[in-house]
């Protein structure tokens, strides 16, 4: 069954200046890339991507000159390969980032946001080492921002669309349900694969971005906020 959430219905304390920061710089370096040719859009992506076989030989492969591989498990989480790409991704940060933002404060909530992205990436370079193909996308990062909200506010409301047939029909439900649900999609999504198909979408980078965030998210909200 496919879920599509487009907004969540905890309130806000304070505008979510990170999130929409985060939002921005992702945004506008992917309208960016979509101005330089071809060759040049492959050798960017390849340059600044995570390629999980770099990382087993310990050095650069033919097709991605430029900085050391370990620069790219930051430089990767701000790219993106297609509309849909970055559309997803960041409709989820924009839905769940900000109260998790306003719960931790924005420079807390950037650093939260940057570790999950790092050890996503380390978890994708681990879970299939042995790939040339490009890992890119927020979705790492955005991952451990699902756990974070999953843990402040399981039984928040949020609206989703679900499809059915040739319609899409609008639904609340409590985030527990929702996040839950696409947590163990993940993980099954990440079993049944094969593994030469991994790198089409970042399965582990997506559990690891999520466990990572389950365990940090206590350690950045700031005291003595209530739920």
């Amino acid at each position: 069954m496919i879920v599509i959430p487009y907004k969540d219905l905890a309130p806000l304390r304070r505008f979510p200046v990170m999130t929409v920061l985060l939002m921005t710089v992702n945004i506008a370096l992917f309208v960016s890339m979509l101005f330089l040719p071809e060759a040049d859009y492959t050798k960017f992506i390849y340059r600044y991507s995570v390629i999980p076989l770099e990382f087993k030989l310990g050095r650069n492969i033919a097709v991605s000159p430029g900085p050391s591989p370990i620069f790219s498990v930051f430089t990767a989480m701000f790219l993106h390969g297609g509309w849909f790409h970055i559309i997803g991704n960041m409709l989820y940060l924009w839905i769940f980032g900000d109260n998790v933002e306003d719960r931790m404060g924005p420079f807390r909530f950037l650093v939260f946001y940057l570790l999950c992205g790092v050890v996503a990436s380390f978890a994708q370079i681990y879970g299939s080492f042995r790939s040339e193909i490009p890992a890119l996308g927020a979705s790492g990062a955005i991952s451990g921002v699902l756990a974070a909200y999953l843990r402040l506010y399981p039984r928040a409301r949020v609206a989703v669309l679900i499809p059915i047939f040739f319609f899409l029909r609008s639904v609340i439900l409590p985030a527990w349900l929702v996040l839950g649900f696409w947590f163990l999609a993940q993980i099954l999504e990440a079993q049944l694969s094969p593994a030469k198909d991994l790198g089409g979408v970042a399965y582990f980078a997506h559990i690891g971005g999520f466990v990572t965030g389950l365990l940090l998210m206590p350690l950045f909200v700031k005291k003595g906020r209530k739920k």
